[in-house]
């Protein structure tokens, strides 16, 4: 069965308009939802994050704003807009904005 868009199709849309940030906290919205994984936005007020914890799949994080610091497998990853980090399936990971920013995930099954 086919799943409803997240998002209209066939328009060009602002990334930033799908989202509003929560101050001092995180916002999130799936954009995209497959079989073959998902793509989700993420808008995370500076000091925010999520604790360490583990997905079966891997995942790229794009960031689009701000300066992200990941933690894979216990190792810091700092990333800034216009970069792309992989998170490999099973290693645990954690997310710490160290200042507001946004990402977009997309999970791969």
């Amino acid at each position: 069965m086919t799943q409803p868009p997240a998002i209209p199709h066939a328009e060009t849309l602002l990334l930033q308009s799908l989202i509003t940030p929560t101050p001092g906290g995180i916002a999130s919205r799936v954009l995209a939802k497959a079989a073959g994984g998902n793509v989700t936005l993420f808008a995370f007020d500076g000091g925010q994050g999520l604790t360490e914890h583990t997905t079966p799949y891997d995942a790229l994080v794009l960031v689009l704003e701000g300066r992200i610091v990941l933690t894979i497998g216990g190792n810091p990853v700092e990333a800034i807009p216009g970069t792309v980090v992989v998170m490999p399936g099973n290693v645990p990971h954690a997310v710490d904005a160290r200042e507001p920013s946004r990402m977009l995930l997309v999970m791969l099954k």
